[in-house]
């Protein structure tokens, strides 16, 4: 397609870096994005949401907590099928070590989206797969700042030394609250008409409503 203009398209993206789901969704939205790429300029912005904003910053075991959560039989079930889903992502999920609080990472990926957000599309990533396949935990500051560091975001430390910084816009952010999210989904790719996480159909309707007359 040379000499032609690519059609513009921002995605805004909900998600919380401890949904599996979420990961998952992202990993898919990088192959609708690497199948489009020829025919699309995609802007990509990160939009913070917890699944559980009252999860304490130090951490409990993430098998405890999904026993607790869900009971222990459906835990099982669901870690299961996250195993089957990672492996045909070619990943390896694991259950160990910690979850907990997610404001840190959400105010360390706020933060990257304002310096490059292609950046922030990749640090997403980064803290993502440390939590789902090596244990690595989301609350802490060492790890946020590795993965920072990783995919080179300039003054990540100084910014989370101030509690504050990013706080405000990470906690108002108005966007998992609207109508538009769906609980049941817990990763919305959103390119202001339609909410798709499955990366083909996500292609096919950015063609279709793009499509030459």
């Amino acid at each position: 397609m040379a000499g032609t203009k690519k059609k513009f398209v921002e995605i805004d993206i909900i998600a919380d870096t401890v949904c599996p789901w979420c990961f998952v969704g992202k990993r898919n939205l990088d192959k609708a994005l690497e199948e489009g790429n020829d025919r699309y300029e995609f802007e990509l912005r990160w939009h913070p949401f917890q699944i559980d904003p009252e999860i304490p910053k130090e951490g409990t075991y993430k098998k405890e907590f999904y026993d607790t959560k869900m009971g222990a039989d459906v835990a099982e079930v669901f870690e299961t099928r996250m195993a089957d889903i990672f492996s045909n992502h070619d990943m390896t999920y694991k259950i160990d070590g910690l979850t907990g609080n997610t404001i840190e990472s959400h105010r360390l990926i706020y933060f990257a989206g304002l310096q490059d957000r292609d950046k922030q599309h990749d640090l997403v990533d980064e803290i993502c797969l440390g939590y789902f396949t090596d244990g690595r935990f989301i609350g802490d500051r060492d790890y946020l700042l590795k993965c920072a560091e990783k995919i080179e975001i300039e003054g990540a430390a100084e910014f989370l030394d101030d509690p504050n910084n990013g706080l405000t816009e990470v906690c108002s952010s108005p966007i998992p609250s609207c109508s538009n999210y769906f609980p049941s989904q817990a990763n919305m790719l959103k390119d202001s008409k339609n909410q798709i996480e499955d990366c083909g159909i996500f292609v096919m309707i950015l063609w279709f409503q793009n499509r030459p007359n």
